[in-house]
């Protein structure tokens, strides 16, 4: 994980945030006197709410465990993308 400080963030801020979507990885930016924080690109946080949302339900985490020993033990069935949308 890279880490900047605010002086440094500020001075090449576009080039940290590209880096930061280019490479998927979060930024910490650490504040003198103050608590650190983190960059992430939209796309990461978006993928982080949908976990957590997913995982809120006891209900959808199990299905999910269902479906991944479904899988392992051959019990899914291949469909092309577009049939998802039928």
């Amino acid at each position: 994980m890279k880490t900047t400080n605010y002086s440094e963030l500020r001075n090449n801020m576009k080039d940290y945030f590209d880096a930061v979507i280019a490479d998927c990885e979060p930024l910490i930016v650490h504040r003198s006197g103050k608590e650190s924080v983190v960059v992430i690109s939209l796309d990461e946080y978006n993928a982080i709410k949908e976990t957590e949302y997913l995982t809120s339900s006891p209900v959808m985490v199990e299905r999910i465990k269902q479906a991944e020993k479904d899988i392992a033990e051959g019990k899914g069935k291949k469909i092309k993308l577009d049939e998802l949308w039928k």
